[in-house]
């Protein structure tokens, strides 16, 4: 049996329209996947990164209210975050330029 998507909280039709895009068809390989893994594969099928939208996910998948995350869980989830999107989105960069984007020396004020 498969259950769509957005029955799960915080996760709507628009989600699951960018998870079918990444091959992600039901709620149960959503939470399979979890939410470092299936981030990776909605980024890398054309997905724009939002923080955001990470985070939701996250939530989501614990069942958890998406505005629920602050503090310190918040900056270690933006580290995650900024790893995952630096590995299924940041392509264009040379392998040096990856690194000091880990580590936050490249300014980011003309990449999203």
């Amino acid at each position: 049996m498969s259950t769509a998507i957005s029955t799960i909280r915080n996760l709507g039709p628009a989600y699951e329209e960018a998870c079918k895009r990444a091959g992600i068809h039901s709620a149960e390989e959503l939470r399979s996947l979890g939410a470092d893994a299936a981030y990776s594969r909605l980024l890398r099928s054309g997905s724009k990164p939002h923080f955001i939208g990470y985070y939701v996910l996250v939530m989501a998948l614990q069942g958890r209210p998406w505005n629920d995350c602050k503090g310190e869980e918040k900056k270690a989830l933006r580290k995650r975050f900024d790893a995952i999107k630096a590995q299924s989105f940041d392509k264009g960069l040379s392998q040096l330029e990856t690194i000091l984007d880990q580590i936050g020396v490249i300014e980011k004020t003309d990449r999203v």
